[in-house]
């Protein structure tokens, strides 16, 4: 890792096929402590429904079952680091609200400090905003939100479905498949909505 910038040695340790073990070596050889120190910030309490005890080695697991491409593995390694910011305590619990707009903007300062180009920063970022939006789609989400949802994602929309598929580190295998259920769901209906918007586009006007 001589003569390389952050961004490469980050790079180099996300792409592989699982970035576990370099992951915590960069936390533990104290590399992530001074160049990307939101990194060892997460070791901090998370809710119990998640498998692991702190919010860093979720992120650590997170990262690692996302799909090995470097734009959604930043993500995941980010998706949580506005967490310690945001944490506060409310009916015996711990919650963390808005995290996600403030990690984005986190991750917005961070990345270029690392080398990252700013095309890719502002890519990440946005995953990082979005990155709790599908939560509250078991709630039932009309048309216009699924097309809402779509729209925001744009580009995006694919890495940002595979993001929050890799978000789901419960203890629980019924919790995991219905959240897989449910994106499956959801990315049914964009396609369907998609369909019919374009039908609907072609038709002449009368």
């Amino acid at each position: 890792m001589i003569n390389t910038k952050p961004a490469d040695q980050l790079s180099a340790v996300l792409i592989e096929e699982d970035p576990s073990d370099g992951l915590w070596h960069l936390v533990d050889s104290g590399w992530a402590e001074e160049h990307l120190p939101e990194l060892p910030a997460l070791r901090l309490e998370q809710d119990p429904i998640h498998r692991h005890k702190d919010v860093l080695a979720h992120t650590v697991a997170v990262t690692s079952q996302s799909p090995s491409r470097l734009r959604v593995r930043l993500a995941a390694l980010f998706h949580d680091v506005g967490k310690p910011r945001t944490r506060s305590y409310e009916h015996g619990g711990v919650t963390f609200r808005h995290h996600e707009a403030v990690g984005a903007r986190m991750t917005r300062k961070r990345m270029p400090k690392l080398g990252y180009q700013d095309e890719l920063t502002r890519e990440v970022s946005q995953l990082v905003f979005l990155s709790g939006r599908f939560k509250g789609y078991t709630d039932g989400w009309s048309d216009s939100a699924v097309r809402r949802y779509a729209r925001d994602g744009g580009a995006l929309l694919g890495d940002l479905n595979d993001l929050v598929r890799s978000d789901c580190t419960s203890r629980n295998p019924r919790r995991v498949a219905a959240l897989h259920e449910a994106l499956n769901d959801l990315e049914q209906r964009i396609a369907e909505l998609a369909r019919e918007d374009a039908r609907k586009a072609e038709r002449p006007e009368i």
